[in-house]
């Protein structure tokens, strides 16, 4: 009987455990610190959904790369992980010679420096390939989350390396969060790829050489509507919209990328 009335007990903590996991969740998502402009894409990125997959919890370490100068998961990260958590920001270096790297990673620590209310406690480190790339403490992170960047260590031959340093971040049993603007599986792969597209089978076999070892996949972020096949590749598309006015109208239509929802562990 004592069995079983701890057995209950036990259940109950965890449901309530994961039901505040849930609120928390949700309090970071509908924040008003969060612009309307930014809360309006949740239908393309599906945050909630997607964290959850990624099975991030509350108290956990995250590494999250290249959060770029507007920082949109950062927003939610951050004030999800303040009190119980730790959220490192892989950022671009203050050594790049990109003035794109230097901009935007200015622009960031302005915008985090602005609310410390949210953002006091977030640590900024620098992924900066193949120079800089202790993206945490070794072995410490939970979780690393990287949206929609692998096309751009392609373009500069530093895929491999940037996925080694996800992996000396990760604890074992850490999981490697992936989503990227998904090329079609028939197509040759560009290895710069330049439109912004990759195969999901080609990033499969990237994690895997690196160590990682593939988890499941998800078609939270999925969009049907999209051909891939664009005059200014996967920047066609909002929210980028290359060609300004020129068919915009069709470009919103279609939506935000089709994009690959990966899950990897570190054994």
């Amino acid at each position: 009987m004592k069995h079983y009335i701890l057995l209950s007990l036990l259940l109950l903590s965890a449901t309530v455990i994961q039901a505040d996991e849930k609120t928390l969740l949700q309090q970071a998502i509908d924040g008003s610190h969060r612009s309307k402009v930014h809360k309006n894409r949740d239908i393309y990125r599906h945050p909630k959904e997607t964290l959850s997959f990624f099975e991030v919890k509350a108290n956990m370490t995250v590494v999250e790369i290249w959060p770029g100068g507007k920082g949109w998961y950062t927003e939610i990260l951050a004030p999800y992980l303040k009190e119980s958590g730790k959220l490192y920001t892989a950022h671009f270096s203050v050594n790049s010679n990109v003035a794109y790297f230097t901009k935007n990673l200015q622009m960031f620590k302005l915008k985090i420096k602005a609310e410390p209310n949210i953002y006091s406690k977030v640590i900024v480190t620098a992924l900066h390939p193949p120079e800089e790339i202790n993206i945490s403490p070794k072995g410490s992170a939970d979780r690393v989350l990287t949206f929609r960047n692998i096309h751009n260590w392609m373009k500069n031959n530093q895929a491999e390396t940037v996925f080694k340093a996800f992996y000396a971040s990760l604890k074992q049993g850490g999981i490697l969060g992936v989503i990227e603007h998904r090329g079609l599986e028939g197509s040759d792969q560009d290895p710069l790829a330049k439109s912004g597209y990759v195969k999901q089978s080609y990033v499969i076999a990237l994690a895997e050489k690196a160590g990682f070892k593939f988890v499941d996949k998800s078609e939270l972020n999925a969009n049907a509507k999209d051909t891939t096949n664009y005059a200014k590749g996967v920047w066609t598309l909002p929210p980028s919209l290359r060609l300004k006015q020129l068919y915009k109208n069709k470009y919103l239509a279609i939506g935000e990328s089709d994009r690959m929802t990966l899950k990897f562990i570190k054994p």
